[in-house]
């Protein structure tokens, strides 16, 4: 049985790995990218998904890329859009998709910032529209959330998260379209902490990546926070909170440490300086042993 077509919209960064896992799923893909330059690029680094990770380069010939809306998502069952992170933009595209696709057509977003609710708002048939957050590489990160807003409808969960388990992904259901979704809330929880110890003495930034990394994250690819709760037992958990709690960080709004590194220019790898400052052989030290570690992942998996 042949699978149903996916119109991807956005051919960038999220979009070329989003187009790559369906093809080489054996779906038709049509992505819709107005940036020409863009457009010419996205069979090469498709191509290079293809040599990372041993896929056969025929599912290039899947793919369609096109410069028009239309003939990207005509006839398209599901569409995952990963358009730049402008709410008009996507209320516009959206807008625009829903007039040609079919009525049981399902449409999502990879937003990772902008609620879905309001993306779908404006919309006639509210009950089919759902985010699909990928994970930066997509191709590389099993993880997808599949967020539920106040309108969509069981069936478009369910379909949603059956094609994605068919294109090899973790698809999880949120249940609420709230800010940061699953994630992002948990990752920036963690982020907060870390940016408030740094500020008040506590240690270094060095020193908290190499506890996170070498400490309790070495297990979080196996055990969950929650798991790991239970397995220790909830008392334990709770003779922790009881001490704990009360002295994690506060701050209202992003910590006065984020906003001055940002207003002084210094920004992270790519400016030479963040929370700590890098060459750039060793920024590409750290995306390169990222990338190889995310690859050995998808092999495996």
């Amino acid at each position: 049985m042949s699978k149903p077509r996916i119109g991807v919209i956005g051919g960038g960064m999220m979009g070329h790995g989003i187009a790559y896992l369906f093809a080489a799923a054996g779906h038709p893909v049509g992505v819709y990218e107005t940036s020409a330059e863009v457009r010419t690029a996205l069979p090469g680094r498709v191509k290079g998904i293809c040599e990372l990770l041993g896929s056969d380069p025929n599912l290039l010939d899947r793919i369609g890329v096109f410069g028009d809306l239309r003939p990207a998502v005509d006839g398209v069952a599901f569409v995952f859009e990963a358009a730049p992170e402008k709410l008009a933009l996507k209320r516009e595209l959206f807008a625009e998709i829903e007039a040609i696709v079919a009525p049981d057509a399902v449409l999502t977003s990879n937003t990772s910032a902008i609620p879905i609710t309001e993306i779908a708002r404006p919309l006639t048939r509210r009950e089919r529209v759902a985010g699909a957050h990928f994970w930066n590489p997509p191709h590389l990160m099993p993880l997808v959330e599949v967020i539920q807003t106040e309108w969509t409808s069981a069936e478009a969960i369910a379909r949603t998260m059956a094609v994605l388990r068919g294109a090899g992904r973790k698809p999880v259901h949120c249940k609420r379209d709230v800010p940061g979704f699953i994630g992002n809330r948990l990752q920036h929880a963690l982020k907060r902490e870390a940016i408030a110890m740094v500020a008040d003495g506590i240690a270094d930034a060095e020193t908290i990546d190499a506890v996170v990394k070498e400490g309790f994250g070495a297990r979080l690819g196996v055990i969950g926070p929650l798991e790991q709760s239970d397995m220790v037992g909830l008392n334990l958990t709770l003779d922790i909170h009881e001490t704990l709690i009360a002295d994690l960080d506060r701050t209202a709004g992003p910590h006065p440490l984020l906003r001055q590194l940002v207003e002084d220019g210094k920004l992270g790898m790519k400016t030479g300086e963040g929370f700590r400052k890098w060459t750039p052989q060793q920024a590409e030290e750290v995306r390169e042993r990222l990338r190889r570690f995310l690859a050995g992942l998808a092999k495996r998996g």
